[in-house]
């Protein structure tokens, strides 16, 4: 796919938070656990729904379909999909494997189809000192 310029240029007050969270997320499709992690980045962007990524090594990617689809968001740059074996749905699960340098972290994490994957959040583990 050739080079899309950046939307942060026609809208730089746009927001894309990535927001590092130390809950358990889980990626579950009927009783197959596609991923589980504390270590998750939620994707919390201005005109849509928050969207919860999965570190790479947390998702069982050997679940997983490569496919050849590829998208582009102004915003956070090419996405690349893959689909799930037996499913009805054409793809299930994408990545950014090279995002816009304002979302750069997002590098390689993978999120889920909410319509397709039940995403589950638990406890969050304590990190620092309380006052």
């Amino acid at each position: 796919m050739s080079e899309v310029p950046s939307g942060y240029r026609q809208r730089p007050d746009y927001r894309v938070d990535l927001l590092a969270r130390t809950n358990t997320f889980t990626a579950t499709v009927g009783a197959r656990q596609l991923a589980s992690s504390d270590a998750c980045l939620l994707v919390d962007e201005q005109d849509h729904g928050l969207v919860v990524y999965f570190p790479p090594e947390a998702v069982d990617t050997t679940r997983l379909e490569p496919i050849d689809l590829h998208t582009l968001c102004p915003y956070k740059g090419e996405a690349s999909y893959w689909a799930l074996p037996g499913s009805d749905r054409p793809w299930i699960a994408w990545t950014y494997p090279q995002p816009h340098p304002p979302v750069a972290r997002l590098a390689g994490y993978i999120a889920f189809d909410q319509n397709a994957v039940a995403v589950t959040i638990g406890a969050g583990r304590y990190t620092g000192v309380r006052s």
